[in-house]
């Protein structure tokens, strides 16, 4: 198992007479995101919180950075950072002054924990601030600092728990390159998201769980064929006439028609040609996103 960054086998966790998570197998290599997705409820916070020592599995093994998370959960615990849902930071000290605190109590050197302390407030907008109270920010910028704490001293496997929830549209995208970088220098991610679109964009590989069970797994891409062919989406006023030739799926409220096209650009262009003499206001080829691939898969 050594060979991964996380790994599990079976992994299982039943709470009386309900498993909450059940015969969860991952592999995890250095330098690749995986994205955990489902509902709430499907037992994505249950194998994080197993995987953090937080909670002992009933069923089968896991190894984090080559440790076992039940024989060996303080060996585990320094090869791991963790960004859970809530903040885990000092109201009463600033927010420079919880960044120096966590780098001092995981024994950095004054001027080690100082040095990272500055490189994290700039690299996640919080420099300004940095001299004010935890409790005088705001709901985004006390998420940011929180995942700026769990990055203060670097480990080879971070656990991003929902990581951009409650992040404007800048700032998620700047979480975005901060994880970018995180994958860059070696580090084997394990993230759990409500956005689809993040999972799209970050995870290599991802695994939908649904009542504590994987239901499917695979890259971003392989999971949207999974739900479907390209389809060719048009938007016009005539749509009632377009599905009529083209016998294909409408959304009147959206003025819009939507077809299969197996063949891509091919099929575009005959399905534009059949609809000639009509006004089109738009065309599209699109894959399936990975929103419908979730929704199908769950």
């Amino acid at each position: 198992m050594n060979s991964y960054a996380v790994r599990t086998d079976a992994l299982g966790r039943r709470f009386s007479e309900t498993d909450a998570l059940r015969d969860l197998d991952l592999e995890v290599a250095p330098g690749t995101v995986l994205g955990l997705l489902g509902h709430n409820g499907a037992g994505k916070t249950t194998a994080v919180r197993i995987l953090t020592t937080l909670l002992e599995p009933t069923a089968g093994r896991a190894e984090v950075a080559g440790h076992d998370v039940a024989r060996a959960p303080a060996a585990v615990r320094e090869q791991i950072a963790v960004a859970g849902q809530d903040a885990s930071l000092d109201e009463r000290l600033t927010g420079r002054e919880n960044l120096m605190l966590l780098g001092r109590l995981q024994r950095l050197s004054k001027a080690d924990a100082a040095a990272r302390t500055e490189q994290l407030l700039e690299r996640f907008g919080l420099a300004d601030a940095a001299g004010r109270l935890l409790g005088t920010y705001s709901g985004g910028m006390r998420r940011r600092l929180d995942l700026a704490a769990c990055l203060v001293v670097r480990r080879p496997v971070v656990f991003l728990d929902e990581p951009t929830t409650g992040l404007d549209p800048a700032a998620r995208a700047d979480m975005w390159g901060a994880i970018a970088d995180l994958v860059t220098e070696g580090a084997a991610l394990i993230l759990t998201t409500q956005y689809l679109e993040e999972a799209d964009r970050l995870a290599d590989r991802i695994v939908v769980l649904s009542g504590g069970r994987t239901v499917a797994e695979g890259t971003p891409a392989e999971l949207k064929r999974r739900v479907g062919e390209r389809r060719v989406h048009i938007t016009l006023d005539a749509f009632e006439e377009a599905a009529r030739r083209l016998d294909a799926e409408v959304d009147p409220r959206a003025r819009r028609v939507s077809v299969a096209a197996p063949n891509g650009p091919d099929d575009l262009r005959r399905i534009l040609d059949a609809l000639d003499d009509l006004d089109v206001e738009e065309a599209s080829l699109a894959q399936p996103t990975l929103d419908e691939a979730f929704f199908a898969l769950t």
